[in-house]
């Protein structure tokens, strides 16, 4: 009986691993394209929030960044998906939205955190966008404005993680 249970837990284990790995298609370009663009305009709005909001002259500073970085970014996808003739995101999808408003309900310290840990789990989701678009993508162009834009985003995840950690320290 106990072997009977026990095979039958591993076969549910494999069916449920093989029932996520289905679930998980493969991001064409199409896909890459709203993706870093719904995160652009996140980054973009959000960093706004925290340039207002925030406490912490290194948050403040960090959202002005991000401000200004992912603006730059987005044109730059804009303009290639132009020329592509590739659809992005109009604005921000549901996710990003419910983050946005529980930040906007948020100050101080409390919001400095909060924003920081967001930033932190957002640019660690782009970098894995990022390289599986500079790994898989079909479209040269947008393989290469993946493989270009990376080390930024990567740069942006270090501080956010440098910023978060003093935080969690309680550097005010």
């Amino acid at each position: 009986m106990r072997i009977v249970l026990a095979c039958s837990l591993v076969l549910i284990g494999a069916a449920a691993a093989f029932e996520d790995d289905k679930d998980k298609e493969p991001v064409t370009d199409e896909k890459f394209a709203v993706k870093a663009s719904e995160g652009g305009m996140a980054e973009v709005n959000m960093g706004r929030l925290a340039a207002k909001r925030a406490s912490n002259a290194d948050v403040k500073e960090f959202g002005e960044k991000m401000v200004k970085d992912h603006t730059r970014v987005n044109k730059e996808l804009m303009s290639l998906a132009n020329k592509k003739g590739l659809k992005l995101a109009r604005s921000m999808d549901e996710k990003h939205k419910k983050m946005f408003d529980k930040l906007g309900k948020l100050e101080g310290a409390e919001f400095d955190r909060e924003y920081m840990a967001t930033m932190v789990k957002g640019h660690e989701e782009m970098v894995k966008l990022f390289e599986g678009q500079g790994k898989s993508g079909k479209d040269d162009d947008l393989k290469q404005f993946a493989e270009k834009t990376l080390p930024g985003v990567k740069m942006h995840l270090k501080m956010a993680k440098d910023i978060n950690g003093k935080l969690k320290k309680g550097g005010e």
